[in-house]
């Protein structure tokens, strides 16, 4: 069992409906040392892949991409889910379902932020159908730069997401894997681990 695996034993909460809160250390208040470690994990794992930029989706990303860019030595950039009034000129476009909050976002980057060329990470929280990293990957695609890696915190590999980004030929890398979770119990089963 490795870190974030512990870590999810340890504070993480099975809801109905295949949620799992990690609101106490992930994605609303951040334990900074764990984030380091997966910083450093993510800098483990794709050492040796050309990285510009690490892209990422707002809000819950932005903590572990900005941990993981320090090892990088690369900017961060993340797609907003509203338009606003600071964001002009041209932009990249697409949308993008939310599984947690079970709707339909349209997410944006300033086109002066990705460029042709560039070799991109992207990193995120949780990965659960695939919908906003098909929608970060379609970001990068319209600028003509290039996906070198995605990272995610969590993968819930009983959805659809992972396979689908791995049948679509990209290098996934996902700290920890939970194979199944079991709300009346409580318990949480990882991939790798026997039944």
């Amino acid at each position: 069992m490795n870190f974030l695996e512990e870590r999810i034993c340890k504070d993480g909460i099975v809801k109905e409906g295949n949620v799992l809160k990690v609101d106490s250390f992930l994605n609303h208040q951040l334990d900074i040392a764990l984030l380091e470690r997966m910083g450093e994990e993510f800098a483990r794992r794709f050492a040796g892949a050309k990285i510009d930029k690490i892209l990422t989706i707002e809000a819950s990303g932005i903590g572990i991409a900005c941990v993981a860019a320090r090892y990088f030595s690369v900017p961060v950039v993340f797609a907003k889910k509203a338009r606003s009034i600071n964001i002009e000129g041209e932009m990249y476009i697409a949308e993008v379902e939310s599984f947690t909050h079970k709707c339909k976002n349209q997410v944006i980057v300033s086109k002066k932020f990705l460029s042709p060329g560039e070799h991109v990470l992207i990193i995120d929280d949780f990965l659960a159908n695939g919908c906003a990293l098909q929608g970060l990957i379609s970001i990068v695609s319209q600028a003509g730069a290039q996906v070198e890696g995605i990272g995610i915190a969590i993968e819930k590999g009983f959805q659809s997401g992972g396979r689908t980004i791995r049948n679509l030929g990209y290098r996934l890398e996902s700290i920890a894997i939970v194979d199944g979770m079991d709300a009346a119990t409580g318990e949480i089963l990882f991939r790798g681990q026997e039944v």
